[in-house]
């Protein structure tokens, strides 16, 4: 019978004191990581935002003429704040 084999951390790296400061060094790389994520998904959903408001304005007479105007005003106004975000974005990097 073989013997079953277990991951062990690196107890020595447990037992290391951490400093206040590389704690709060590693808590913002994680805060700044689980920003962009969520930048990410926001880019996500407005491109999905624009492109259904797209097709709503594209429609034709299935849809209401008020609601074909609204969704083509929307579809311009998210393309506009997807470029200011994009800009922004490309000045962090």
């Amino acid at each position: 019978m073989t013997p079953s084999l277990s991951v062990v951390g690196d107890k020595a790296a447990e037992d290391r004191p951490t400093s206040v400061a590389e704690k709060v060094r590693r808590l913002q790389d994680e805060a700044r990581g689980l920003a962009r994520e969520h930048v990410g998904e926001l880019q996500r959903l407005l491109v999905a935002v624009q492109r259904v408001s797209l097709d709503v304005a594209d429609g034709g007479e299935a849809y209401p003429a008020g609601v074909r105007e609204l969704s083509r005003r929307l579809a311009e106004e998210t393309d506009g704040r997807l470029q200011t975000l994009e800009a922004i974005l490309s000045r962090q990097s």
